[in-house]
């Protein structure tokens, strides 16, 4: 069962509940992890500048990146093919691409063996990325994600690409941490770009440089804590957080993939829709009681009368008639009680 609710003008901030026990659960949420890249931010990144190391140029380090990044799905190798494709460079065809979901790229790319990627990934193929940490760290305070180009084991550059924050994400942050949720940002970008985009938004908690089992693990251990967890993200290597979270809230922009794993979905991506949803949650399962109450109350009422109970004291009896008619304005009683929840839709 799924429920879609429109909310807000040309339904612009719609929520989709896979099921009525998303609804339920929603309430109970304390922590919000998010990720950074298409859920804080637009998602749709741009390259900013390529930076060489000895022996090459910045257009060579650039096209280089770009055909490996061919191979690749995610918004940050989007913008630096688009990058290269507009100044024209001749891009070569990728072979043997892997992609290391959340941390970076490798291929064949003109013979040579290319690697692309954050820090994380260069440590595992043992490459040193001293020779251009400062310029990294800088790039990275400034809020931008920064990729390092291996080429045959050796550090040839990095390229920096940013990615703005969305207009509705401070206004939706804000309200969230108004209604008590501890907020919590992950991603795969470095940690001084996380901690830059952190300042920026208000958020205090931040963790940088996680692949998809950090993600799933930081989860984990914020549930041993005795947190019920939502988890908030758009892409394939937020899947498995998703999934795990007790409730997991996918942006409707992104993946399929991260859809098919979380309960909610924000089907225009605006994160404003969480604060709605938990009013939803919230509301529904405060809804519920009422009728529940009206359905008691209408019973405790009708029963002992139509079994005769008051019979040998009042000789009341209650007319099959009269049930009928109590019966259908318990029920409009319901349901026009219902109704009110699309207050909170608009």
């Amino acid at each position: 069962m799924s429920i879609m609710v429109a909310t807000g003008k040309g339904a612009t901030r719609g929520v989709l509940f896979r099921d009525a026990a998303a609804i339920e659960n929603l309430r109970k949420v304390d922590t919000l992890i998010i990720d950074k890249t298409g859920t804080l931010t637009e998602g749709r990144p741009t390259f900013e500048k390529a930076i060489p190391g000895d022996g090459f140029d910045a257009d060579e380090i650039l096209r280089l990146a770009a055909s490996l990044d061919q191979g690749s799905e995610h918004p940050l190798a989007a913008a630096i093919v688009a990058s290269a494709r507009e100044r024209k460079l001749v891009l070569d065809k990728p072979e043997n691409f892997e992609s290391g979901s959340g941390i970076g790229v490798q291929g064949q790319v003109g013979g040579r063996h290319l690697v692309l990627g954050n820090t994380a990934l260069m440590q595992q193929i043992s490459v040193s990325v001293d020779a251009l940490k400062s310029q990294a760290e800088a790039l990275r305070a400034e809020g931008a994600s920064v990729m390092h180009l291996a080429i045959d084991g050796k550090l040839a550059g990095l390229l920096a690409v940013s990615d703005p924050i969305k207009a509705s994400t401070m206004e939706a942050l804000t309200a969230l941490k108004a209604s008590g949720l501890r907020i919590v940002m992950a991603t795969g970008d470095g940690i001084t770009t996380a901690k830059a985009v952190g300042a920026k938004l208000g958020i205090e908690e931040v963790h940088g440089e996680v692949k998809p089992q950090d993600k799933l693990t930081l989860v984990e251990q914020l549930q041993k804590e005795g947190r019920i967890v939502a988890m908030a993200g758009d892409g394939i290597n937020d899947a498995p957080a998703l999934a795990k979270a007790n409730v997991g809230i996918a942006m409707g922009t992104g993946t399929d993939v991260a859809m098919n794993s979380a309960q909610v979905t924000l089907v225009k991506g605006d994160l404003r829709g969480i604060s709605i949803a938990l009013a939803l949650s919230n509301a529904t399962v405060g809804n519920m009681k009422q009728n529940l109450m009206f359905a008691f109350l209408y019973n405790a009422l009708g029963i002992p009368v139509a079994a005769g109970l008051l019979y040998p004291f009042t000789g009341w009896l209650l007319s099959p008639m009269i049930a009928a008619l109590a019966m259908s304005f318990s029920s409009a009683s319901v349901i026009g009680n219902a109704l009110r929840l699309r207050r909170k839709a608009l």
